[in-house]
C-alpha cells in the first residue's frame, strides 16, 4: 500500500486505459485532506463538493468511489448506518481496524499490526499483492449495553 497523489493515480489510470478527470482528482483530493478518523459515504461527499461549489454528480462520485476503492486508494467501509463509508487507505504506519457499536453506529479506530502483518504473509504466500486488510469489529458499546439493562 502506497500513499496516492494526482501524478501516481494518473500514472495507474493510464496503464489501465483510463484518464484521470477533474472529478477524479477533486475526490482523491478531498480523502486526502479529510481529518483523520473521517468517513464520507457517497452521500457526505456529494455534499460536501456541492458546498465547495465543485458540479460533480452523485453517479459520478458513486462510480470514482468504487474505482478508487477497487484500486486500492480508498478504503471500503461496511459500517453500522446501513450504507457504505470511504477513507483514504493509508500505508503503515497509519493502517487502522475499526470497532464499531451496533446500536449507536459509535466507531473507534484502533491499530493492531499482527492483522496487517497476517495479511501480507497471507497474500505474498498466495502470490496476491496486498491492497488492503481490514478487520471490523461489530459490538455494543458500554452505553448502549446499560440502556439494555432492565430497570
Amino acid at each position: 500500500m502506497t500513499a496516492y497523489t494526482a501524478t501516481a493515480l494518473k500514472s495507474e489510470l493510464n496503464e489501465r486505459g483510463w484518464r484521470l478527470t477533474p472529478q477524479r482528482e477533486t475526490i482523491l483530493q478531498i480523502f486526502q485532506d479529510l481529518p483523520k478518523g473521517n468517513h464520507l459515504s457517497a452521500e457526505d461527499l456529494h455534499n460536501l463538493l456541492q458546498a465547495e461549489g465543485h458540479a460533480i454528480s452523485l453517479s459520478t462520485i458513486y462510480r470514482t468511489l468504487k474505482l478508487m476503492a477497487r484500486m486500492g486508494i480508498l478504503r471500503e467501509l461496511e459500517l453500522a448506518e446501513g450504507h457504505k463509508h470511504y477513507e483514504i487507505n493509508q500505508p503503515s504506519p497509519h493502517h487502522h481496524h475499526h470497532l464499531i457499536c451496533v446500536k449507536c453506529n459509535k466507531t473507534i479506530e484502533f491499530k493492531n499490526d499482527a492483522i496487517l502483518k497476517t495479511g501480507t504473509r497471507t497474500a505474498q504466500k498466495e502470490g496476491y499483492h496486498l491492497l488492503d486488510c481490514q478487520l471490523m469489529i461489530h459490538a455494543i458499546c458500554p452505553a448502549c449495553q446499560r440502556s439494555l439493562l432492565p430497570m
